[in-house]
């Protein structure tokens, strides 16, 4: 087993870094030097989530996150070549992982299960540096991590694929923010930006599910999920339902207990039950709530005039059928 040094503890110099950058934006949005809104209440609900993101693992899923290192250890004795820590196995750790987090950030946002708690982080009606602090409480329950069995077996020791797990973190912090615009050209076709990520968290039916990128917006290039910030739609931001409180621990678990209540319903089938865990958010087994599949259909049928458009599905050609937008899960 190659030898990996003891890699620092991102969060120990994060979260400094963090309080210092939220302060620097509120003063240089306070004297109209940078564009942006803060909000006291919602912005400390933000603080107070990120902070329990932090001690509720810590407490409640010790247990848990040793168990998950112990099925990647698992995992990585079967690695047929375990690369020694250099900066280029680093680098190729980091490019893979920022694939694994597409794919888990898509799936989060296409099954109730993980969007449960993912939509934590979207219940925000501002978009500012705080916003990146509102977390979820219960990641750790979730299953996500089998994602990252792929890199281990590839040989990356679970403390290199972790390390660039959290250096992944740190980078999306900075683009939560309205006062930097669009960047340059190229800066804006490989990486994820504040534009991209603007996109990604707006509620408007063509930005629904779209950007999941964490470092690289390639990847959303690649898989058909981009939409590009249009200009003449202001993003308006947080969830189709607002969660309607400030209250930290209703935000952590607002979505649970509304998927134990559909789940515990009378008179449906098993197959219901489990749609309602596992179907896309929003979807009901009366049709009495929409997916964003069905949000984009119903917008475009009102407005036709943007169908097509990047987002929107389609109208199929000679007839009045939508074809779904290719970023859109079904």
């Amino acid at each position: 087993m190659p030898d990996i040094p003891e890699l620092p503890e991102v969060a120990n110099f994060a979260a400094p870094l963090y309080v210092v950058f939220i302060v620097l934006e509120i003063v240089l949005i306070s004297m109209r030097r940078a564009k942006g809104l803060y909000e006291t209440k919602d912005a400390s609900t933000s603080i107070l989530m990120g902070l329990g993101s932090l001690i509720v693992p810590t407490l409640l899923g010790a247990v848990f996150i040793a168990g998950i290192y112990a099925v990647l250890f698992w995992f990585y004795q079967f690695a047929p070549v375990k690369w020694e820590f250099t900066l280029w196995s680093m680098l190729a750790c980091f490019l893979l992982d920022d694939l694994r987090y597409y794919w888990s950030h898509r799936l989060q946002h296409t099954i109730r299960w993980g969007w449960a708690d993912h939509v934590i982080h979207h219940s925000s009606q501002h978009f500012n540096l705080s916003t990146a602090l509102r977390q979820p409480w219960f990641g750790f329950l979730k299953g996500y991590f089998i994602l990252a069995i792929p890199l281990v077996l590839l040989g990356f020791h679970p403390g290199m694929v972790a390390f660039a797990a959290s250096l992944n973190l740190v980078y999306q912090f900075f683009i939560h923010t309205e006062s930097v615009g669009k960047m340059h050209p190229w800066i804006e076709a490989v990486f994820n930006t504040p534009s991209h990520h603007r996109v990604h968290h707006g509620r408007n039916p063509k930005y629904l599910d779209a950007n999941y990128a964490g470092v690289l917006i390639i990847w959303d290039r690649l898989f058909g999920s981009f939409v590009e910030e249009d200009e003449s739609e202001p993003v308006r931001y947080g969830i189709i339902k607002s969660v309607g409180t400030f209250n930290p621990l209703r935000v952590a678990t607002h979505e649970y207990v509304a998927m134990a209540q559909d789940v515990s319903r009378k008179g449906l089938t098993t197959r219901q039950r489990l749609a309602y865990i596992f179907a896309p958010p929003g979807w009901s087994h009366d049709g009495s709530r929409k997916s964003s599949r069905l949000i984009k259909e119903e917008y475009v049928r009102k407005y036709p005039e943007f169908a097509g458009q990047p987002g929107l599905p389609r109208l199929q050609e000679g007839s009045d059928q939508l074809v779904p937008a290719v970023n859109q899960a079904e």
